[in-house]
């Protein structure tokens, strides 16, 4: 078992082996440290009961189980076929699609049925066309489930955007990605100083047991036993 200071002789002794690892991290932290851009998207969508005489503005008749309807539209979404599904509407890269809480502390959890998709992307055009595609999917995927249950068309559940779809620049992390680095660059240079030393001691080894007379591959050495016998005969 390597203890702490014999660690600590094996670096000292192939600080050359650290030199390197360092040189090295050094130009891998350079990108790191200058990432490219990124622009997040995002939306919040509604789920809207149809317009009655009784409640004219639909936003006033939210009901939970329209969230409910829509948390199994995000459900299918979430499958792998929804999944698939988004990725043939070009959607790429991170996107999240997560129910809201729209209403105050007296109000359940969800219960409200909001909806917030947001999208990361290299450019924000590109964020923008991933938020549109989503909402273009779970807009179908509202409209067919409907479909499926044989609802009549004068009350269908509608879905409307409550705020516009929105992109900011995000802010690169870069104390993370130079700590992941460095934490990388730190361990490959340890792992790479004993794996080293443990070549060095066994070619040191091998070394010396061919060099040391005695052994069995060694000729003269296996012949003395016959001279001995020979002269203690004579």
């Amino acid at each position: 078992m390597l203890t702490p200071e014999g660690l600590a002789g094996v670096l000292l002794r192939r600080w050359y082996v650290l030199v390197l690892a360092a040189l090295v991290t050094g130009v891998a932290c350079y990108p790191a440290l200058r990432p490219a851009p990124r622009y997040q998207s995002s939306a919040v969508l509604v789920v809207k009961p149809p317009r009655t005489d009784n409640q004219p503005n639909q936003l006033t008749n939210l009901q939970p189980s329209l969230a409910m309807v829509s948390f199994a539209v995000v459900q299918q979404l979430q499958s792998p076929a929804g999944r698939a599904e988004l990725r043939e509407a070009g959607v790429r890269g991170t996107y999240r699609i997560t129910p809201r809480n729209s209403g105050t502390s007296a109000t359940p959890y969800y219960s409200i049925p909001t909806l917030q998709i947001e999208a990361e992307q290299s450019a924000p055009e590109a964020a923008d066309r991933t938020v549109q595609a989503i909402i273009a999917v779970y807009g179908r995927h509202l409209s067919a489930l409907q479909t499926a249950q044989g609802v009549p068309a004068a009350t269908l559940l509608t879905v409307d955007l409550v705020n516009r779809p929105g992109t900011v620049a995000l802010p690169p992390n870069r104390s993370r990605a130079f700590a992941g680095v460095g934490a990388l660059g730190t361990l490959t240079g340890v792992m790479s100083a004993l794996w080293v030393e443990r070549y060095a001691t066994a070619r040191r080894r091998r070394r010396s047991d061919a060099e040391t007379p005695g052994t069995p591959d060694d000729p003269d050495t296996a012949e003395a036993p016959e001279l001995s016998a020979r002269h203690r005969t004579r």
